[in-house]
């Protein structure tokens, strides 16, 4: 494409540039935004939606869950640990994602925190924590309060429930809205991926902080949604 179709004196005409209507996007489903192209290079309300389209926050059921948990059951004061441990290129690289929460554990207990609480989020199953960082904190009771969410979770199976039968289907797979529940058997990848969506919606609430594994798209997307703000309100 040669940059005289998106300048001045274009013949292109208006065209569709967002559909919305996802698990993200599941508040403006139905509607789609439209733009002159003749004008994008110079008018503020491109430019503007253009900057919105980098974050599109997740439908109100998931971030609703994710505030609750962060509200309810941790009530206070939190630091985010996003480790991702067991694959691709992170497996052999341990050492190197804990280092940072360890520095962010220090600099914390350095300023006076007494028992400092984390929500972790990591793909090491618990039963695999001992002999770990992890595995340390969570024997020191007294310094440490650890946090996790699991698929078995009635916070994660509600809200799986709700956002099917609101209708936002497009990131759980083809699940039935008929469905009388949830059934991991038949539909594996629904409870995993809402338990994924509303631990970053948790991780962004957190106070004291987030620590994520450097590469991973995961933590990449934790950040914009505490860029965002996503947890106020």
């Amino acid at each position: 494409m040669c940059n005289k179709a998106l300048g001045p004196g274009s013949a292109a005409e208006s065209a569709t540039v967002l559909a919305f209507g996802s698990l993200f996007t599941a508040p403006y489903k139905g509607s789609e935004s439209h733009i002159d192209i003749h004008e994008a290079p110079n008018d503020p309300i491109v430019q503007t939606l253009i900057k919105k389209i980098e974050f599109l926050p997740f439908v109100p059921e998931i971030i609703n869950a994710g505030k609750k948990f962060a509200l309810q059951t941790i009530k206070g004061p939190f630091l985010c640990a996003q480790l991702r441990l067991l694959d691709g290129q992170f497996k052999n690289h341990h050492k190197a994602t804990f280092l940072g929460l360890k520095q962010k554990i220090e600099s914390l207990r350095q300023i006076g925190q007494k028992q400092i609480h984390v929500f972790v989020m990591t793909d090491l199953p618990m039963a695999n924590w001992t002999g770990s960082y992890l595995g340390n904190l969570a024997k020191d009771s007294d310094a440490f309060k650890l946090f996790v969410i699991r698929e078995e979770d009635d916070l994660v199976q509600e809200t799986a429930k709700e956002v099917m039968a609101a209708g936002h289907g497009l990131k759980l797979g083809s699940v039935s809205q008929s469905s009388a529940g949830i059934d991991k058997r038949h539909y594996p990848q629904s409870l995993t991926d809402v338990l994924l969506y509303i631990e970053e919606v948790v991780c962004s609430c957190a106070s004291l902080g987030f620590v994520g594994t450097a590469g991973s798209t995961i933590a990449e997307s934790i950040e914009l949604m505490r860029k965002h703000d996503i947890c106020s309100g």
